[in-house]
């Protein structure tokens, strides 16, 4: 009989085990940026990114503000199925001379940061449990407004989205689609009425969303977006108010297919896998579009948002699911308006997002409410109006533009940037102080701290203050 024999571990085996046993109790955060079009959500991942990786001022992610963070790597992609979100690129964009928006996001994308932190806890610290990986996940707004899809039947979509259509400022629109629905269920061939009537549809959505009042908000968001599904049947459907023909059970049919073939596998693969929840919201473009667009934004947000599933997460429910347990409403482009504004512009998020919002609470969640720039584009100013001083704020002219002057003085033309300074367009850095806010209102970190200003002939920083209460270790 033969006698067992034991193998003993090199050292480099041993430190590679325990590499493989420390990676796996490695804790993870996917955080969810999403948001309706034209919200900034690729300048915002590109803006927390950089801000993680050079240690920026952060001073509302604790373990940055009590100087326990040692470093911020990027990590290998994890999902391999999932494209990478191309940080480098849009860097790249802002930081050119002179520097120019990145594209939209239009595709889902993922970004995994390792970030190097000196734990509280003594067990963690002796067993050498130090890291937290935070997997940042981007994905398209017209992908996002399709999840309030998941709880209407065709017949309830169908008047919805006639009753949109005719509003009056998207009865023009609208119209020649609309001619066309009200005879198609006459028409012999179901299928060219389907293909015809879906192709006058999606053009009535595209206008809607280049028109002044557009936000974005109108469903099914593939439409505009198709990649891949371009000509499939699983687009070539259309809202129709007469039922009981061939062409609604058509319609019907495929609307299933898309909410079972496209909604659902997103919903399923990537949305609820999701911890953490920023949901950005271009307040102010709403706003200077008038009442439709904030009418059109607000049913958009309570529609998505009924989607989420939030709660309290531990670590017996993160071995079925995951649950969103702190959500941040951010209203972005708060350069735009001076830091007077910022808590009214805060106060009008918080009374769009209202009825999402008591939802998330009354599940257990964290709900948070601000403004915010990803990056800031202007500075702060006074103008004097006979004895009144009025807070104002100056942006920065591109090369040729010729900025406006009151009465009396002569216009004068912006000059040529000097080189290599982003700051001509884009002067990055944080939110100024903010106002004193009501107590009543929806809970926030803590309160902007004043910064002394930087050099602008410098690659620009970022502000990003407030946001990253959303990923706390």
């Amino acid at each position: 009989m033969s006698r067992p024999t034991f193998e003993i571990l090199s050292r480099s085996q041993l430190r590679t085990a325990g590499q493989s046993l420390k990676e796996a109790f490695t804790p993870t955060v996917r955080l969810g940026v999403t948001g309706l079009s034209r919200a900034g959500k690729t300048v915002f991942i590109t803006a927390l990114v950089r801000n993680l990786m050079i240690g920026g001022r952060l001073p509302f992610f604790t373990p940055e503000a009590e100087g326990r963070v040692r470093d911020c790597i990027l990590e290998p992609q994890p999902d391999d199925a999932i494209p990478r979100f191309d940080y480098e690129a849009h860097l790249a964009s802002l930081a050119a001379d002179p520097p120019v928006w990145p594209d939209s996001t239009r595709r889902i994308s993922e970004l995994r940061l390792s970030l190097a932190f000196r734990p509280r806890d003594i067990v963690r610290r002796t067993l050498g449990l130090d890291r937290l990986h935070i997997d940042i996940v981007d994905y398209p707004g017209e992908w996002l407004i399709d999840l309030a899809l998941l709880d209407q039947s065709y017949t309830t979509w169908s008047a919805d989205a006639l009753r949109k259509s005719e509003a009056n400022h998207r009865a023009s629109l609208s119209a020649e689609w609309r001619a066309f629905a009200s005879n198609a269920a006459a028409q012999p061939d179901t299928e060219l009425s389907a293909i015809e009537g879906a192709r006058k549809f999606t053009a009535y959505l595209a206008a809607a969303k280049a028109s002044e009042h557009g936000v974005g908000a109108l469903t099914p968001g593939r439409f505009l977006m198709p990649g891949d599904l371009a000509g499939s049947p699983l687009l070539t459907f259309f809202p129709l108010a007469v039922a009981n023909t061939p062409l609604h059970r058509l319609l019907e049919k495929r609307f299933e297919s898309y909410k079972r073939e496209v909604v659902k596998p997103f919903f399923r693969n990537h949305f609820l896998k999701l911890d953490r929840q920023v949901v950005l919201v271009d307040v102010l473009g709403a706003l200077s579009r008038g009442p439709d667009s904030v009418t059109d934004l607000e049913e958009a947000l309570t529609g998505v948002l009924a989607a989420f599933r939030p709660g309290t997460n531990s670590w017996l429910s993160n071995l079925y699911t995951r649950r969103i347990d702190r959500v941040l409403f951010a209203a972005t482009k708060a350069d735009h308006v001076s830091r007077a504004s910022h808590d009214r512009l805060e106060a009008i998020l918080m009374a769009l997002t209202e009825r999402a919002a008591s939802r998330v609470t009354s599940a257990g969640g964290d709900v948070r409410v601000m403004a915010l720039a990803a990056l800031r584009a202007t500075r702060e100013a006074e103008v004097k109006r006979g004895t009144e001083t009025l807070p104002c704020i100056a942006g920065i002219p591109m090369p040729g533009e010729v900025v406006a002057r009151s009465a009396g003085r002569p216009a004068r033309r912006a000059r040529p940037p000097r080189a290599n300074n982003v700051g001509h367009r884009c002067h990055l850095r944080p939110l100024p102080p903010a106002a004193p806010r009501d107590p009543h209102r929806l809970p926030r970190t803590s309160t902007h701290t004043a910064h002394p200003p930087r050099s602008r002939a410098r690659l620009p920083h970022w502000g990003l203050a407030a946001m990253t209460t959303s990923i706390q270790t």
